[in-house]
């Protein structure tokens, strides 16, 4: 069975984790750190990143680690660090996210769930495209879940003005990363890999467990894994050779199936059209899907 011990060396490339202050963000960054890359691990508060920072410089002596600021709830946040960022990219890990939170709105006005998760993503991984394809074999993972089967896009209510749900504005936000995900694979062909994870149950800033009752919360803190074994997917996904585009990663490492409204190509086109519009992000270097 593969484990992060697998990684190959990653000398001479690099590798952008968002989130990567926390949760199954910084073992990622540690990992990719100690088998070589460069990393640039992206957090909102670069003073509570700078301990996340220290910890995977001690765990890589001697890596380049990179400490820069990157808010997703905010398009000129993503604007500004994806203009500040130079050379070649082989790694992007989209994996910050927020979730099961009550509504709240973006920067730019977008339900929170739905505007972080997919829209920062979208628009960061199309503003970095260029470096991404100035390596041949570099690869997009997106960080989706399980839960994605719980969403569903509703166009004309893209705001969950109408009805909101914590639970399930979540699983739109996971449906729109692993629809983003296919869809990047399709429009860029063999350019770039698109690869997309699902942890499993984590003991991250994400579970929300004050919201079940007692006896629940004290049944899925048996349940849920650490983050360590939360970032095994993500590192496969980044770094296995075995891995081929539009693959969905889940614990294990194992290929997952998604589930079929996942995998309608026609509302995954119009989501995409609709990024492009709310982002103001074209993704002018790939081929458009027909």
């Amino acid at each position: 069975m593969w484990t992060p011990d697998d990684i190959p060396d990653l000398t001479g490339s690099t590798a952008v984790v968002t989130g990567a202050g926390g949760g199954i963000g910084l073992p990622t960054a540690a990992r990719l750190a100690r088998h070589g890359a460069r990393v640039v691990m992206t957090v909102r508060d670069l003073a509570r990143g700078e301990a996340a920072a220290e910890t995977v410089r001690s765990q890589a002596p001697g890596a380049r680690v990179e400490l820069r600021r990157l808010d997703l709830a905010d398009l000129g946040s993503v604007r500004a660090f994806a203009a500040a960022f130079d050379g070649s990219l082989d790694i992007l890990v989209n994996n910050a996210g927020v979730g099961m939170i009550p509504r709240q709105t973006t920067a730019d006005g977008f339900e929170m769930q739905f505007g972080t998760n997919h829209l920062g993503h979208f628009a960061l991984t199309g503003l970095l495209l260029p470096h991404l394809l100035a390596r041949p074999g570099a690869r997009v993972v997106t960080v989706s879940s399980d839960a994605h089967s719980l969403g569903r896009i509703d166009f004309d209510d893209l705001g969950l003005e109408r009805h909101y749900g914590r639970f399930t504005a979540y699983g739109r936000s996971k449906l729109a990363n692993l629809m983003f995900t296919l869809e990047l694979q399709r429009r860029a062909g063999g350019r770039l890999l698109s690869v997309a994870a699902h942890p499993g149950a984590t003991a991250t800033g994400i579970m929300k467990l004050g919201v079940l009752t007692r006896p629940v919360n004290a049944l899925v803190r048996l349940a849920i894994q650490s983050p360590d074994k939360g970032a095994v997917p993500s590192l496969y996904a980044a770094t296995s050779p075995e891995v081929t585009g539009g693959l969905f990663v889940g614990p294990g490492p194992r290929p997952l199936t998604p589930s079929p409204k996942a995998l309608d190509e026609s509302v995954a086109g119009r989501l995409w059209e609709t990024s492009e519009e709310l982002t103001g992000v074209r993704f002018k270097a790939i081929t458009q899907h027909s």
